[in-house]
This record gives C-alpha cells, sequence and structure tokens, in this order.
C-alpha cells in the first residue's frame, strides 16, 4: 500500500523502516500494521502532520498529534500499479479541520471518493468492508469446490460472478438478486439444500444460513 500511495501522490518515499524523516517534509503518512501505528508515530518528529492507514484504527494512536486517516476501500495486491485506487471509496478522518482538509485533499490526489468515518463507527466500517471483500472470496471459493464436483471451472463461474458484482453497483441488493429464492422456488431451492448436504455436508451450515439471508433480502418466507 505505501509503495502503491507514494507513486500516486509523486511523493518522496516510501522511507524504510528507522530511516530519518528528512526536515521539509510537510505530512508523513504510516502504512504500517495497526498494531505499530503508535510506536511508528512516536519516532516522527515534531512538525508534519501526521496520517495512518488503518481501517479500524482512530486517531488516538496519533497522540496529541495533529493527524489524519486515510484508508483506501481497496485489495491492493504486491505489484499494484497507482490506478488501482481510481475510483475507489476512501475512509478518512482528522484531528484538526486542517488535517482533515489533508486527508480529503490526497485521497482525491489518488483519485479516490473520500468519505469522513468518526472514531465510534471504524470498526463497523471496516468490518463491512471486509465483509465485502474477504468474505466474498471465501463464498466463491465455496461455490468453486462445488461447481468442481460438476465439472464447472473458476472461467466458467467468474463472468456471473462479476456480472453479479457489478447489477449489485449498479441497481442494489433487491434488484441484483435472481435465482429460485427471489422467485419463490422452494422445490428447487430444497434441490439445492439436498445435493450440498449430499456432496459438501461440511458446507450445510452455511449454506442454511446464506439461504436464510437471501430470502430475508427477497422479502420471501418458506411455507410449512
Amino acid at each position: 500500500m505505501g509503495t502503491v500511495m507514494a507513486a500516486g501522490l509523486q511523493a518522496a518515499g516510501p522511507l524504510k523502516r528507522g530511516e530519518s524523516v528528512p526536515a521539509d517534509v510537510d505530512v508523513v503518512l504510516l502504512c504500517v500494521p495497526d498494531s505499530q501505528i503508535e510506536a511508528a508515530a512516536a519516532t516522527v518528529p515534531a512538525g508534519p502532520l501526521i496520517g495512518h492507514c488503518s481501517g479500524a484504527t482512530g486517531l488516538d494512536v496519533l497522540g496529541d498529534r495533529e493527524g489524519f486517516s486515510l484508508h483506501p476501500l481497496m485489495s491492493v495486491p504486491a505489484g499494484s500499479a497507482p490506478d488501482v485506487l481510481e475510483g475507489a471509496g476512501c475512509a478518512i478522518d482528522g484531528t484538526t479541520p486542517r488535517a482533515l482538509v489533508t486527508a480529503t485533499h490526497l485521497a482525491h490526489r489518488l483519485g479516490m471518493k473520500p468519505a469522513r468515518v468518526p472514531p465510534e463507527d471504524r470498526v463497523a466500517y471496516h468490518a463491512a468492508a471486509a465483509m465485502a471483500s474477504n468474505f466474498l472470496v471465501a463464498l466463491e471459493g465455496v461455490a468453486e469446490r462445488l461447481a468442481a464436483t460438476a465439472g464447472v471451472t473458476r472461467d466458467q463461474l467468474a463472468p456471473l460472478v462479476l456480472a453479479t458484482a457489478r447489477q449489485w453497483a449498479e441497481s442494489g441488493p433487491q434488484r441484483a438478486l435472481t435465482g429460485p429464492i427471489a422467485r419463490g422456488d422452494e422445490a428447487t431451492v430444497e434441490r439445492h439444500r439436498e445435493v450440498v448436504a449430499e456432496r459438501m455436508p461440511e458446507l450445510l451450515p452455511l449454506w442454511e444460513a446464506l439461504a436464510e439471508a437471501t430470502r430475508a433480502l427477497a422479502g420471501t418466507t418458506v411455507s410449512g
């Protein structure tokens, strides 16, 4: 993340750990693990604003320093180019109006769409981001395994997943929802349950929980 953001901002750095901060620097953006933010901030000399890139962490870890947070809502694999952040959401906050303006400016420089997320909402925000990203990957991994039992590959599933994600982004969850649960076709849903129980019984609790969540989204109920 630090390398991508430094390249996108055409900024000095990234600095290596332990390397001194140049005297003419106005802003230092810490891209370190959450548990190391407080210690890293303590090594920055007085003067520049300090920012961090954690999603779940507030600004208290900066002590009494003027600072901000800037968390891109984007997965950034190693070797990514700066344009990976273009159009991404971004959670920001600041200890002062000047710090918040700085965070906003940096987000816009990177092509992101900032939204202020206050300290009391940081963990909820980060949990939602993790659900949207990591849980999606886990779910598609499960779907891939079940599809493999029928001779269907990830490459064949991928267009469906990408199209569904696009429809959700453009139209919202209710309008993007399709399939037997949305149609109220419980006979087919039960057949799905049976094949999951037969081929991958360890996944049945997950399937059942997701089926109920889908029914709630679709506004359908099961009679009987």
